[in-house]
């Protein structure tokens, strides 16, 4: 279990044009030390929150994911809490940020 608290800044969102529930891409730092960048944003339901992330993998294998689960919690609640600031800024009417959130295109 992880009893160090972690420090996630420099939080960057790239959105996209939802489809099959991907809406944005993510990158961010860990204790000013580990840059982690290409982590997929997924609307998703079935999760509190209603978001998931999903962590960069090459050939199959993981470039990185977080071991403990308060980590993961802890840097998906940051990401998701600016992703819609975000998206509130872009989308100045909760109506159009609605819209967006719900679309799949396919």
């Amino acid at each position: 279990m992880c009893k160090e608290a972690i420090d996630i800044s420099d939080i960057q969102i790239a959105p996209v044009p939802p489809q099959n529930g991907l809406v944005g891409f993510a990158s961010f730092l860990i204790d000013n030390r580990f840059y982690i960048g290409n982590v997929a944003i997924f609307t998703s339901p079935s999760t509190l929150g209603g978001f998931r992330l999903v962590y960069p993998t090459k050939m199959g294998t993981s470039c990185f994911r977080p071991l403990y689960r308060q980590v993961g919690e802890a840097i998906q609640k940051k990401v998701i809490a600016r992703y819609l600031e975000l998206m509130k800024e872009l989308f100045e009417d909760e109506e159009d940020l609605d819209v967006r959130l719900s679309r799949n295109d396919k």
